[in-house]
């Protein structure tokens, strides 16, 4: 397994000194000189603490939390949340940045850290000032980490139907249900939990933080995955788990609002198919078939290109529909859909296709770009199915 730990830090130690990267994909393009400055730390994160060991944490299903304990002490462990409690206060679109540049080192492990970032944002936005203090500093450092459970076993693109239900009982919800495919599920100290202390729709949903070793809090069995394997996932069940009615976010009904504003946030990731483009073009050029490098291939040319071209294309998406975000445009939750369905398609080609130009080599798990193609074909079922974002799309188009 020596190759496929040298494999990927390939790609990233690629992007960190960006040589051999010509400019027309260059992620640094258009960036403030901040915004490359920490793009910078963020590569050579990836490169030196997470690309030599991604291959390891997939295979033996590693969660790799004094990791991503370091990472929090660049600032990645809470980005955009508020200063006062220990976040870096970055804007979306830095976000999309840095989150871009450290799936370069294991998508698996950044996305995982995505969905924490997204559980702290939640809780610095919707919280009070008591929670944002109780919860927040320890989330930020990444001395506790946080899951969204959102998903049930009955209830995956149609949320709103969700039946986890929170009756209250005096300064209690006494929680009943169970969550499925949570991340982070069994490791993690603090879950978002979106329940129905109401009637049936959205409106009826509320938000709830729990905490790790509440009764009636537990979950099941490790779940085992094509992919993502440095973060397990487990279902998360409820019997008569008693939570206080202070560990509510926002108000009564407001759970199902703040979970998709929450969602909107977590919709990107790119790097992958950008390391993968890497890692074709160093194939392209150093295997020879027929006496001559198959970079001499017009075919291959022609695909590599298109990669490249499509590469852009979703990061451009995502930059705009993250600034979007961040502007509070009407447009920005249609725009965060669009960017999702086109990037995670595109992306997932991108590194399918990378696959296929490193012929058996590229099955082989000596070779990253197998993992690559393995940890970003979820994109486009988790957060919201790309079906649904077409829907979203369409309804938006249509309603006027």
């Amino acid at each position: 397994m020596a190759m496929a730990w040298r494999a990927a830090p390939r790609a990233a130690r690629l992007l960190l000194g960006r040589r051999g990267i010509a400019s027309c994909i260059d992620p640094s393009t258009g960036l403030t000189e901040d915004q490359k400055e920490f793009q910078k730390v963020a590569l050579d994160f990836a490169a030196k603490e997470m690309a030599p060991y991604m291959a390891e944490w997939d295979e033996k299903e590693i969660f790799p939390v004094e990791t991503m304990r370091k990472a929090a002490q660049l600032g990645f462990g809470g980005i955009y949340v508020k200063p006062d409690i220990g976040g870096s206060g970055l804007s979306r679109l830095d976000t999309s940045i840095i989150f871009e540049a450290l799936s370069t080192g294991c998508t698996s492990t950044t996305a995982y850290m995505s969905i924490h970032n997204m559980c702290v944002w939640m809780i610095d936005t919707f919280g009070n000032e008591e929670q944002r203090r109780r919860f927040c500093p320890s989330l930020c450092s990444m001395e506790k980490f946080a899951s969204y459970c959102l998903t049930e076993p009955g209830s995956g693109s149609d949320a709103a139907s969700l039946l986890t239900s929170a009756q209250r009982k005096g300064d209690n919800y006494v929680l009943n249900g169970s969550k499925a495919f949570i991340s982070g599920g069994g490791d993690t100290d603090v879950y978002v939990v979106m329940c129905r202390t109401g009637g049936p729709g959205p409106k009826g949903i509320s938000c709830l933080v729990l905490e790790k070793g509440m009764p009636g809090l537990s979950f099941g069995k490790k779940e085992k995955k094509v992919g993502w394997n440095s973060q397990p996932t487990r279902a998360v069940i409820f019997e008569d788990c008693i939570v206080p009615v202070g560990n509510r976010l926002g108000a009564e009904g407001q759970g199902f609002s703040i979970a998709m504003q929450g969602l909107n946030g977590g919709r990107i990731n790119i790097g992958a198919a950008h390391a993968s483009v890497l890692l074709a073009q160093e194939h392209l050029t150093v295997r020879k078939q027929f006496g001559e490098p198959l970079a001499n291939n017009q075919y291959l040319q022609f695909r590599l290109a298109e990669m490249a071209t499509r590469l852009v294309a979703a990061r451009l998406m995502v930059r705009n529909a993250a600034r979007a975000l961040q502007d509070g445009r009407e447009d920005a939750a249609v725009l965060c859909s669009m960017a999702k369905l086109f990037a995670t398609d595109e992306c997932f080609g991108i590194c399918n296709q990378a696959l296929q130009m490193h012929g058996g080599y590229g099955y082989l798990k000596d070779y990253a770009v197998q993992q690559f193609v393995r940890d970003i074909r979820v994109h486009q079922i988790l957060e919201g199915t790309n079906e649904v974002m077409r829907m979203i799309v369409a309804r938006n188009l249509l309603q006027g």
